[in-house]
């Protein structure tokens, strides 16, 4: 007679045995890419600022072009009312790295009111600033790694 446990073992075994070759087969793991660390230049266009409904919406368009990904984009639009003071703004996070040469477009929202007189913008990074340089036409290329 043959034991239970033994028949276990030999279960275990015949099945290692028929999926050993499919685990070959699977496709090699992604190579990881540091992030940019410092300050990191991107590419931008010049915002679109557009009053939809009851909200100011301004969309811009982004093209990284540091020599790394950058981890963390956020980008900040702050308003301000006749006398300089902050009255609103809105906040994008991208939530995955940035690619080198990746073209995204960012849509801020942010909430109508009658004080909004001007704004400004405020790129950051995980890991530092950002230095944005405004450009007339963003060519999308594919990312690079």
């Amino acid at each position: 007679m043959i034991r239970l446990s033994q028949r276990v073992l030999a279960t275990i075994a015949a099945v290692g045995v028929l999926l050993a070759p499919v685990a070959a087969q699977s496709p090699a793991p992604r190579k990881l890419i540091s992030p940019q660390r410092g300050d990191a230049t991107v590419e931008i266009t010049k915002p679109d600022t557009k009053l939809v409904k009851n909200e100011v919406v301004t969309v811009i368009m982004v093209k990284n072009t540091s020599a790394s990904p950058i981890a963390g984009l956020k980008i900040e639009e702050n308003w301000y009312d006749g006398g300089g003071n902050p009255v609103g703004g809105g906040v994008y996070r991208h939530t995955k790295p940035l690619m080198k040469d990746e073209v995204i477009r960012v849509e801020l929202r942010t909430p109508r009111s009658p004080k909004f007189k001007s704004n400004q913008y405020q790129f950051t990074h995980a890991n530092g600033a950002v230095k944005p340089t405004v450009v007339k036409i963003l060519t999308a290329s594919a990312p690079t790694m």
